[in-house]
């Protein structure tokens, strides 16, 4: 497993409701030698209540790279350290990459303990396709900034996936109002998993009606999702058919319409059904 016999366990905790922390993930929080807790503050409730008593260490964005040598050590040494962050699933638009990479480099195993991500679950009910999707993060705090990183997302035919919290949301989805036109599909999940958790969906418009209707529908995490761009004019029905036949000549239909799909911009399964009904009888 490792070279040195040291694991480094990245592990999913609940981004709201506790009953979302797996028994793995309580065993192997409860085993470990250490566990490396973004706020340390913050982890210690989730702890108690599971009655889990192993020591905390810090490891945030502004000590992480201080921390990490002496935790890869220890690692070396062979103890076993969990990382956990304040809530969903380590580095996804959290700390801990660079202990992970150093970990990695040093030979030490990395395995995930998955679990509760604010990202998949907010997918998984917002009704958006999501076969292709860009998963953004938060974007820039800066208004200038934000509404240049939107511009260069305009034309993205993915679903488009982003953090946000309440202080931007509203100057956030105006913006976004603005780069993609209000008139555009849109998700908003807040409050994922939590006693007022809610999800509004309508074009950004109404999105923004929504938010200024209520206080209330300011507060919170949010997670915004956005449909993606139809197709460029530019890319015709002709062309995506004669890429996706070259594909099929030396490709199973899968592999070829998922190729097609990148290079197209088209949606995969379109293409695969559009395979399909080219007659193509290579194996899958």
């Amino acid at each position: 497993m490792s070279e040195t016999g040291g694991v480094l366990y990245v592990v999913a905790t609940p981004i709201g409701n506790l009953g979302d922390l797996s028994q793995r993930a309580i065993e192997t929080l409860r085993t470990v030698d250490l566990i490396a807790a973004e706020d340390t503050r913050h982890s210690r409730p989730l702890l108690q209540h599971y009655g889990i008593r192993t020591p905390l260490q810090s490891c945030h964005e502004h000590n992480e790279a201080q921390v990490s040598p002496r935790l890869v050590e220890q690692l070396q040494a062979g103890q076993r350290i969990a990382l956990i962050s304040d809530a969903g699933t380590p580095l996804v638009s959290d700390p801990g990459y660079q202990l992970v990479r150093a970990a990695i480099e040093a030979g030490v195993a990395v395995l995930a303990v998955p679990g509760p991500s604010a990202l998949v679950a907010a997918l998984s009910v917002s009704g958006l396709p999501t076969d292709r999707f860009r998963f953004e993060g938060f974007l820039p705090a800066k208004a200038g900034a934000r509404r240049e990183r939107l511009q260069a997302l305009a034309a993205e035919t993915a679903t488009l996936v982003f953090y946000e919290s309440s202080h931007r949301i509203q100057a956030c989805l105006a913006d976004m109002a603005a780069a993609f036109g209000d008139a555009r599909h849109a998700v908003l999940a807040r409050e994922l998993t939590k006693r007022f958790e809610q999800t509004e969906r309508g074009a950004l418009a109404h999105l923004l009606q929504w938010l200024e209707a209520d206080a209330n529908h300011r507060k919170g995490e949010f997670v915004v999702m956005v449909q993606g761009a139809e197709a460029a004019a530019g890319q015709d029905a002709a062309e995506t058919r004669r890429i996706l036949e070259l594909l099929l000549k030396q490709l199973p239909v899968k592999q070829a319409a998922a190729i097609a799909a990148e290079i197209t911009g088209e949606r995969r399964n379109a293409l695969y059904q559009l395979a399909l009904e080219f007659g193509n009888d290579k194996p899958e």
